[in-house]
């Protein structure tokens, strides 16, 4: 990455003395390279496509230009559209980008299923300038009449290779079919290949291309572990290992395991909680305050919900059930790469579990050996200094 990139300020980039302002309130100097890269073009108008994975800057990069361009909303017809894959980074994204809103004037608003819908038509009724959401709750409002995208001038897909994993597409571009053609359209992906590049051409208008290279994290930046493991004794190898760590987030394969190891680890003594799909809204917002902000050790997750878990520094990501496929473990070790940092990646495994996973270190690209372990040996404390080779 040339240093020129580095060395840029917000202010350099064409933002405002308001938006600059929060930003430094909160303690955010320098640009990040994507937000290096894209944010003089959105500041431009110009339809943007960049590159990046989560935790690589990328809701500063689109939100701040769209906040300082975007004009003020009447009732019912925002004049941005954030589209979003998960409530959670519904949240996010809104919580990240609303101070720099109020500073120039421009409020954000996040949608999504699972809560309270008249309150969102309320708010929208008052007139919300920029809204996020999620493709389902944004066209249940179209059609109830409580929202139009026909003022929508900016619009941003945000996480295009998940909305295609999630099957959101066909949504997402119904959506973008009733926007106004006119508008600047932000797409930002981990991939562009596939479904992703058929929403680009479909509906970018040449597209500035922006991809930073190097916030992609690659297997060598992580540590990886392998432990095989017995059943009874499974859970208190999780626990030993979430103990020695600040943040770690646990994976398993169904919601039922999810709470099932939640429960254990609680009674262990470890300060957990379980996230996915059956568990109130509230619930899943609470639990991922609480592992932000240090109150919770560990996460439960499972596959599906991990995709709205955005938390920097997470220590350890722990598969407890082993992932069912290269993508899959890849995603999960992404929890704790953010931001081009590093971090833990240990996969436990059962007597009839090595085949499999001894398959997934080839297609990965880490091969090593599966050591024994249970849950009273000291390696566990400190498995990035163990080495498995010697050991």
């Amino acid at each position: 990455m040339p240093n020129s990139l580095a060395t840029k300020t917000f202010a350099d980039l064409g933002l405002c003395d308001e938006i600059v302002a929060t930003l430094t309130d909160k303690g955010i100097t320098s640009p990040f390279p994507i937000q290096t890269l894209t944010i003089p073009d959105a500041l431009a108008g110009k339809d943007v496509c960049g590159k990046a994975k989560t935790g690589s800057g990328k809701t500063l990069a689109f939100g701040l230009p769209v906040l300082q361009r975007l004009e003020a909303a009447r009732p019912k017809l925002p004049t941005a559209l954030v589209l979003v894959p998960t409530r959670e980074l519904a949240n996010q994204v809104c919580d990240e980008l609303k101070s720099a809103g109020a500073a120039v004037g421009r409020s954000v608003l996040a949608v999504y299923g699972g809560a309270p819908i008249e309150k969102q038509i309320t708010r929208l009724e008052n007139g919300v300038d920029m809204v996020v959401a999620t493709p389902g709750r944004m066209i249940d409002l179209i059609e109830r009449g409580a929202v139009a995208v026909t003022s929508v001038g900016h619009v941003v897909v945000d996480e295009a290779d998940r909305m295609a994993d999630m099957g959101f597409l066909p949504q997402v571009e119904w959506i973008l079919r009733n926007v106004r053609f006119d508008r600047q359209t932000l797409l930002f992906s981990a991939t562009l290949d596939g479904a992703v590049n058929t929403l680009i051409r479909r509906y970018q208008n040449v597209p500035e291309m922006h991809e930073v290279a190097g916030v992609e994290f690659t297997v060598e930046e992580m540590t990886h572990r392998f432990i095989a493991v017995h059943k009874m004794d499974k859970a208190k190898v999780a626990a030993s290992i979430a103990e020695s760590a600040d943040r770690t987030i646990m994976f398993t394969r169904t919601k039922v395991m999810a709470d099932r190891l939640a429960g254990e680890l609680e009674g262990l003594g470890l300060r957990v909680a379980a996230i996915h799909g059956d568990l109130r809204q509230s619930q899943r917002e609470k639990s991922l305050r609480d592992f932000s902000n240090g109150k919770l050790q560990a996460l439960v997750a499972t596959d599906v919900a991990a995709r709205g878990i955005h938390v920097d520094d997470v220590d350890v990501v722990l598969q407890y059930d082993p992932p069912s496929d290269h993508k899959t473990y890849l995603h999960r070790a992404g929890r704790t790469a953010r931001a081009g940092g590093s971090g833990l990646v240990v996969t436990l495994s059962m007597w009839n579990e090595e085949l499999d996973i001894k398959r997934l270190q080839k297609r990965v690209g880490v091969t090593m050996p599966i050591v024994e372990m249970f849950s009273n040996d000291k390696r566990l404390a400190d498995l990035v200094s163990w080495d498995p080779e010697t050991d």
